[in-house]
């Protein structure tokens, strides 16, 4: 008589809308760890792991890797698997481009809209960025980078300005990490401060060369040269493992 055959394995059955927040949740958790650094441009994304954490099935997994590649945080190499982007030298010069004219569009309606409430808590912002600054509290400072620009677009009250820039310093992270020259943790608190100045005094076109100037500096940190990648990727492992 032959062996009998083993029912399948009930694939995981989830409603659409527990499918929907699931997957939010895998995108932000995947966007979170490459903005902060944990994943680096070429890391290979383990599929399994994330099904096996969120409780989900694979293809829930594949959805939300979609829709981050989709977003160009991901890509998919042919049969090897999902990878954490890479973005090339010319995407990088189009990633700056695209920050300055958007921030500059940005600061156009934060000037007309601005509130004495919303002063308040840039001014708060760049007040915590200096304390941080002259002390020396590493992760704290990693939480603040880019709040100061995400405050300006939530004050500018154009929601799909605020996605567009959010998705732009996600994938511009990736820039920094694969080509900047010499590592830094701060944003500009002193530019920031002199922008909320220019604001206080409805100088828009003073507060947009100052954001031009800062972006600029931000820019200057990296070296969009061939091989700076693979420089940038062969320190880091040495600094890793002599560390160890």
């Amino acid at each position: 008589m032959p062996p009998r055959k083993q029912p399948r394995a009930k694939p995981i059955d989830i409603e659409v809308e527990d499918a929907e927040d699931v997957t939010d949740r895998i995108c932000a958790t995947l966007s979170t760890a490459i903005a902060d650094g944990a994943l680096k441009p070429g890391s290979k994304i383990i599929e399994e792991a994330i099904a096996e954490h969120f409780g989900v099935s694979r293809t829930v997994v594949r959805g939300a890797l979609g829709v981050l590649q989709r977003e160009r945080l991901l890509e998919r190499k042919r049969n090897r698997g999902t990878f954490v982007a890479e973005p090339s030298i010319e995407e990088a010069h189009q990633l700056f481009e695209a920050r300055r004219a958007l921030e500059r569009t940005i600061l156009e309606l934060v000037v007309a809209r601005i509130t004495e409430a919303d002063f308040a808590r840039l001014e708060a912002i760049t007040a915590a960025e200096l304390r941080l600054h002259e002390q020396d509290h590493d992760a704290a400072k990693a939480t603040m980078v880019g709040q100061f620009h995400v405050e300006l677009a939530a004050i500018a009250g154009n929601v799909v300005l605020s996605e567009m820039l959010a998705k732009l310093v996600a994938r511009l992270s990736l820039v920094m990490a694969l080509y900047e020259d010499e590592r830094q943790d701060d944003c500009g608190a002193d530019h920031h401060r002199a922008i909320v100045l220019a604001l206080r005094a409805k100088d828009i076109r003073k507060a947009q060369t100052l954001m031009d100037t800062h972006l600029a500096d931000i820019e200057g940190r990296v070296k969009l040269t061939p091989g700076q990648s693979e420089r940038h990727s062969f320190m880091s492992v040495l600094e890793t493992f002599s560390e160890s």
